[in-house]
């Protein structure tokens, strides 16, 4: 349905403006968006019935007892007709009903119009007549419906127009059909020039209906160059710029996590694959590595980077030092037991790691840059010590405890 519309938006704008026709779910579309519009048609249809009761009312006083009440009869259609229209226009209804109650409303209005002057007679006949046309030019200057509803109350318009002045006694046929005719030049001269406008209100839309796809096309692009450019392309995890925007969006805030956080660093132990094995080999361990990683922290929580190219760095809000080092120890286990093999390696026939655990308390105020320092220093020492073991800042060397391997 998409690629459909787009085409045909691209199709009409290609085309010469004269030519733009909606059809649809382009012009159900079009619809929906010029709605809130309608409002300038319930508004003309409550104006046309106050001033006709302010008319009646007036003509009451200064008109003749008898012409006025000759109006009134046929001035009394317009209220009930206008406010029919207005309820009927008061939400988006079928096409096929709105068009019927808006050419029926416009011609009992404009045939009220015309019976008043034909009732009064005299002088009230013609003025009536001018009268009317004038109410249905306004009509069609201001409505912003369909061609064709626009065609017909201008055809209504004139007809009762030709059939009324050729029943006027003051005026001989040849008179009416001149009349006619010269007020039809302008009515259809409004009836153009408001086909131009819904036309050019047309294009306007599908202009908006391209670029608002080219906006969101262009902002697809972008959301994936964003995270292009955060994640590793190796192992599809983030990378070490998001996890360094990640630390200075902490740190510009000056947040610290609930309960505390901790950061993980972690480093494959001894890792020559690329050397012995080949890069695929090597690569597939960094990969399968990191999936493990992610399975052992809480997802859409915990934050895994790969931080360099054998050292991924996870961020854990909300925890203290034996749940950090915990995990840490569920991942240095589920690498130990994927047993991958490093032949090259001389501490281990398989790939290990080894990990820092840096933890911030609620009561200590370090920055993300201190956090990553922490758990930096203690996955040298961990190395240092070993391999293949975790190492909690300021355990064990640091004068606390120390985690071992599990044997």
């Amino acid at each position: 349905m998409v690629l459909a519309i787009t085409a045909e938006v691209d199709r009409l704008l290609a085309s010469r403006t004269r030519d733009i026709r909606l059809t649809g779910e382009i012009y159900r579309l079009f619809r929906a968006r010029v709605w809130s519009q309608t409002k300038i048609i319930r508004a003309w249809m409550v104006w046309v019935a106050l001033l006709d009761v302010l008319t009646l009312a007036l003509n009451m006083v200064m008109l003749p007892r008898a012409t006025a009440l000759s109006m009134l009869l046929p001035g009394a259609i317009i209220p009930p007709v206008a406010v029919a229209v207005v309820l009927i226009w008061r939400k988006p209804r079928a096409p096929w009903l709105q068009g019927a109650s808006l050419i029926a409303g416009m011609f009992l209005i404009l045939l009220s119009v015309a019976l008043v002057g034909a009732s009064a007679g005299g002088e009230f006949y013609e003025r009536q007549l001018n009268v009317m046309l004038f109410v249905a030019i306004t009509a069609i200057i201001i409505f912003g419906i369909p061609l064709a509803w626009t065609m017909t109350i201008a055809a209504l318009a004139l007809g009762l127009y030709l059939m009324l002045q050729l029943q006027n006694p003051a005026i001989a046929h040849g008179s009416a059909v001149a009349g006619t005719l010269f007020f039809a030049s302008g009515i259809f001269a409004t009836v153009a020039a408001r086909r131009i406008m819904t036309i050019l209100a047309q294009k306007t839309f599908l202009f908006e209906l391209r670029d608002r796809r080219r906006v969101a096309q262009l902002a697809k692009a972008n959301d994936r160059l964003v995270l292009l450019a955060r994640t590793d392309p190796l192992t599809g995890i983030s990378n070490r710029r998001w996890m360094t925007e990640t630390l200075d969006r902490l740190g510009d805030g000056g947040r610290k996590c609930h309960g505390g956080a901790a950061m993980l660093m972690c480093d494959i132990d001894d890792k020559k694959l690329n050397d012995h094995l080949g890069h695929a080999q090597g690569d597939r361990c960094l990969v399968e590595v990191a999936r493990m990683i992610q399975e052992n922290v809480r997802r859409g929580r915990d934050q895994v980077a790969r931080y360099g190219g054998e050292e991924f760095l996870v961020l854990l809000p909300g925890v203290d030092e034996e749940e950090a080092v915990a995990v840490a120890e569920r991942i240095r286990q589920s690498v130990e037991a994927a047993a991958f093999p490093n032949p090259a390696s001389r501490m281990s026939p398989s790939v290990t790691l080894s990990i820092g655990v840096a933890v911030q308390t609620t009561d200590e105020a370090i920055s993300p840059e201190q956090l990553q320092s922490h758990a930096d220093a203690a996955l040298y020492l961990a190395k240092q010590s070993g391999r293949n073991r975790v190492l909690l800042h300021g355990s064990a060397s640091f004068g606390r405890k120390h985690v071992q391997p599990a044997r």
